[in-house]
């Protein structure tokens, strides 16, 4: 979680010192002033500029979970590289701006005393907000690329805490830090994190299909670099570098290394302090942008607080500054001054009229040749006027509560309007005889459909694409009297309902056209049972060829039992049993042969000495576990004979063609559940060679399932055989000669990038059954 959470605690720290540093200049300018009361002005600005972060943040998280899987990778990789900009651009701007910040602010606030309580407002949530936007969208998308990981908002929640303690120190002056050296460094470290956040925003680009190259690697060390050590895991957290990278994302990430870093060195040295002899006279220091020698620390006390108390203007509007730079160096925060506080004494008075007050005495007498008009004493009525009653008070939570209120219900507004909803509610009738009465032409976007069977059978109702058949969406096993909704994004194109009752004919409705443009849902070219007549063939003919070779290797195997060859029989124990496990798509069609061939003893009475335990795992559990060959002729036996009964009876078996696509993903989650667990072994340490065999079984019905695949999902096998050749070279690592590494004995590194890739692989094989599922629409 750690290595996720310094990124986030960096630009925590960083956004977090700039957006406090800001809010302290704001607060000592207005004590400076003598406008305290003018202080929850400052804070409802800097509250409503953390209502708007955190609203965008909430729409950001939304916005992207309603998209699909392929649209959230494109979003994501989008907002990655405009974070990317975002940062870059807030690199550069501190460096600059970071000696003068203190004098930029200062004479904002001049300006909105003399405006009015809005205008500070504004003052301070625009300082603040654009901090916090920034914040909102690069945590996003480290938090995105970290996953479920905590680490993004752990390490900006210390980062944050760790600024404003900072930015208290620095008010109170009981610390002194040199700004420009510390945004300089960070800057650098952001920088080279940047560089990796634009490289995964450019590798979610290419998985959402916005860039080409998704297959492309520059380097794939999985199978070299456990994705779980502590090492490869500090690297992707902080850097994003991952163990297989495309040729994009290393060019976007180099490229954009060598250009900004280059840049931001030369400007560092550009813009370093000049020689003392070039710098202004001690008289002039307040009016000279460029800063005294350490004026980049943040000093006890500023060269105006050790200056001579002067006069204030009557009308604080008219002050102003003595230079057009800024008065004082950027890294000056001033705290509280040991100065009357005229608001204090009169809070009787509005904002407007303290600061009025205020301002005339700061001023002391009138100007000559005007007669000072009397004012009455604090508290007493104007004799010579009537009372009036003032204009009612605003409450004073009115607008703390409005400015978080309304960012919250846009955003909320905002992430409603975003989601794709049904539109449609269309009640759609099928039935035996006639297929989709009441659909019109529908609206471009998502629909429900109400699917409702007025007939008498069953049915199954599909959405297609009547010039290609392709399905949208359907509803399977529609019961006679029942409504059931079917959901699918509708784009421009035409559009059909075709139904298929229990034991009839198929029903296709009218086609209808909708206008417009869009994405909608991707359409599905059916598979029928004609289709996968020659792979389910194909396939076939590979499991008869492996079966006569099983029965030869059992029946070898059964006469070095019988003739007290151990040694040699376990040798061909395992080449018999890796037979076998590569036919692993057939298992649901070899019946009760499966439990005699290879049954477990888990779930059994007696375990391991139960009657019934039979097959391979029983010879392995006797050849051992030091059973003598008298002990293993009976299982020997029995194993070569259910072989023998299997080749028999499997060319009359009903090998169900659908079990083709979905075994294409089943044979390796059995792998990854029972080998690569060691939950099989009954004590020959071979479960790795099993998961060989597994591999070479799925690769086996993969070949047969190409042409369908490839007319599908193009993009789908290139990914496969990446990942299968990422597990292949793991597997091979772990075989020595006619040896194989026992799971047990495997490091954590070593197991945990076994099931890494193992995972990764399944992942990508998880949409096979969908794609190729028997469709009665076709």
């Amino acid at each position: 979680m750690w290595d996720d959470a310094f990124p986030s605690f960096l630009i925590g720290l960083r956004e977090g010192l700039e957006a406090g540093l800001i809010v302290s200049i704001l607060v000592a300018t207005l004590v400076r002033a003598g406008a305290r009361n003018r202080l929850p002005q400052v804070w409802t600005g800097v509250l409503a500029a953390v209502a708007l972060a955190m609203s965008f943040g909430a729409v950001l998280t939304f916005t992207a979970a309603s998209l699909s899987a392929t649209a959230q990778e494109a979003f994501g990789g989008t907002l990655s590289v405009i974070a990317v900009a975002f940062v870059t651009a807030m690199v550069f701007w501190m460096r600059r701006s970071a000696r003068s910040l203190s004098g930029e602010i200062k004479e904002k606030v001049t300006g909105a005393l003399a405006m009015g309580s809005g205008v500070l407002i504004l003052t301070s949530f625009l300082a603040v907000g654009r901090e916090g936007l920034e914040t909102a969208l690069f945590l996003w998308t480290t938090a995105r690329a970290a996953g479920e990981s905590a680490g993004p908002l752990t390490g900006a929640g210390i980062g944050l805490v760790l600024a404003a303690g900072l930015c208290w120190g620095l008010y109170r002056r009981v610390l002194k830090i040199n700004l420009t050296r510390f945004f300089t460094y960070t800057g650098a470290v952001l920088i080279v994190i940047a560089a990796g956040v634009l490289g995964y925003g450019l590798r979610d680009l290419q998985e959402g299909g916005v860039l080409p190259g998704t297959t492309a690697y520059a380097f794939d060390l999985s199978g070299s670099i456990d994705a779980g050590s502590w090492y490869s895991t500090l690297l992707q957290g902080v850097l994003n570098i991952t163990p297989a990278m495309t040729w994009l994302q290393v060019a976007g990430y180099l490229g954009y290394l060598a250009v900004v870093m280059t840049l931001f060195v030369r400007g560092v040295r550009t813009t370093a302090p000049k020689p003392a002899a070039e710098r202004a006279e001690p008289g002039a220091a307040a009016a000279d942008s460029a800063p005294r020698p350490g004026a980049e620390h943040l000093t006890p006390m500023s060269a105006a607080d050790n200056a001579e108390p002067q006069p204030q203007p009557a009308d604080p509007a008219a002050e102003q500054p003595e230079s057009d730079g800024g008065t004082e160096p950027s890294a000056e925060v001033s705290g509280p001054r040991a100065e009357s506080d005229l608001a204090a004494d009169r809070p009787d008075l509005g904002s407007e009229a303290a600061d009025e007050a205020a301002s005339q005495s700061g001023a002391g007498a009138q100007p000559s040749g005007e007669e000072a008009e009397p004012v009455p004493a604090v508290g007493q009525p104007d004799p010579g006027s009537k009372p009036a009653r003032g204009p009612r008070r605003r409450p004073a939570w009115v607008v703390p509560v409005a400015v978080v209120a309304v960012p919250a219900v846009v955003a909320g507004l905002v992430v409603a309007l975003a989601r794709p909803k049904p539109t449609g509610g269309q009640t759609v009738a099928v039935s035996e005889t006639e297929c989709g009465k009441g659909f019109s032409a529908p609206e471009p976007g998502r629909q429900t459909f109400q699917m409702r069977n007025t007939g008498s059978k069953t049915s199954e109702v599909y959405l297609i694409d009547p010039s290609s058949n392709a399905v949208y969406g359907e509803v399977e096993g529609l019961a006679p009297g029942t409504t059931r909704d079917l959901v699918a994004t509708v784009s421009g194109g035409t559009y059909a309902w075709r139904c298929v009752p229990s034991g009839g004919k198929a029903v296709t409705s009218k086609p209808v056209t909708v206008s417009g443009s869009g994405s909608g849902a991707k359409a599905v070219v059916p598979v029928s049972e004609n289709d996968l007549a020659a792979p389910l063939k194909q396939y076939k003919g590979y499991v008869e060829q492996g079966l006569a070779t099983l029965v030869t290797q059992t029946r070898t195997l059964d006469a070095d039992i019988e003739g007290g060859d151990l040694a040699k029989a376990r040798t061909d124990w395992l080449t018999a049993h890796l037979t076998y496990a590569s036919l692993g798509a057939a298992y649901g069609t070899f019946e009760d042969f499966d439990q005699k061939i290879n049954g477990r003893a888990d779930g059994l009475a007696g375990g391991v000495a139960d009657p019934d335990f039979a097959g391979f795992h029983r010879v392995e559990y006797g050849l051992w576990n030091g059973q003598s060959a008298d002990e293993l002729k009976a299982p020997a036996k029995a194993l070569a004979d259910a072989a023998a009964g299997l080749q028999k009876a499997f060319p009359a078996q009903d090998f169900d063609p659908g079990d083709l696509p979905l075994r294409a993903h089943e044979i390796l989650e059995n792998t990854l559940q029972f080998e690569l667990t060691a939950d099989t072994d009954e004590g020959s340490g071979t479960n790795l060679a099993t998961a060989n065999a597994n591999l070479a079984g799925t690769r086996e019905l993969l070949t047969v399932l190409t042409p369908l695949l490839t007319t599908r999902a193009p993009e789908l096998l290139p990914t496969v055989d990446a990942d299968i050749a990422r597990l292949q070279k793991l597997l091979d690592a772990e075989h020595q000669g006619a040896s194989w590494t026992p799971v047990e004995k495997l490091g954590a590194a070593a197991r945990q990038r076994l099931n890494g890739v193992t995972g990764r692989l399944l992942e990508d094989l998880s949409p096979v059954p969908d794609l190729l599922e028997i469709r009665k629409s076709a």
